[in-house]
């Protein structure tokens, strides 16, 4: 009933849709996977984290209207999509540019330093992405009752719990991903060959990004 009252209805429905929606792979699930593969079970944990602290953004710029803005506006959507697609290419490159020898030193205990680095990474890997400020905008209100006194707190809440669940599921990718990279990372080739494809879809989807259209 509380809940009723803060304006959100057929909860149930959005936490299912949000596991789905969760479970399609997209850049995030791509940094992760690349991330825990290379570095481990800690680097993942952090780049998931991150990712999760930039959906705050998005969640907090839908219930203030911000991402209204950014789908009205074409010339605000160009701005944000030029400069994620640029960082995406760049992530890539970084992939591209990593070999075994650096990995390995670096994956038993890696530094306070490089732990920020990744989950900056993660968090502007999601924030620069205009496409889910989109998603949220579109997705969200189909669950929050038009009469509701109070929208914005209605969108604060499905966005933690949408947030929650997708946190909990990348942290769950992270582990998978950091167990088969104890494999991989056995078979110098094959971490190469992993890396580089990891790296070139990056740069592929900074490519699609900064072709892409609000519509």
């Amino acid at each position: 009933m509380r809940l009723a009252l803060l304006g959100t209805h057929d909860l149930a429905l959005f936490v299912l849709s949000g596991l789905l929606l969760n479970l399609t792979p997209g850049p995030d699930t791509l940094y992760i996977v690349g991330r825990s593969t290379t570095q481990g079970w800690q680097v993942g944990a952090v780049a998931a984290l991150g990712i999760g602290a930039g959906i705050f953004v998005h969640i907090a710029a839908a219930a203030i209207g911000l991402s209204a803005v950014l789908a009205a506006s074409a010339n605000a959507f160009a701005v944000i999509k030029i400069a994620g697609a640029i960082y995406l290419v760049y992530v890539g490159i970084s992939l591209l540019c990593i070999s075994p020898s650096r990995a390995r030193a670096s994956a038993p205990a890696p530094q306070s330093a490089s732990l920020r680095t990744i989950f900056l990474q993660g968090f502007l890997t999601n924030v620069l992405n205009p496409k889910v400020a989109l998603f949220f905008l579109a997705f969200l209100p189909h669950f929050v009752d038009p009469a509701a006194p109070n929208q914005a707190l209605a969108f604060l809440l499905l966005g933690a719990i949408f947030n929650l669940n997708g946190t909990l599921w990348n942290l769950f990718v992270a582990w998978s991903s950091a167990r088969m990279g104890e494999r991989l990372m056995r078979r110098s080739a094959l971490y190469t060959w992993f890396n580089r494809c990891v790296g070139g879809l990056f740069i592929a989807l900074g490519v699609r990004l900064a072709f892409s259209r609000t519509d």
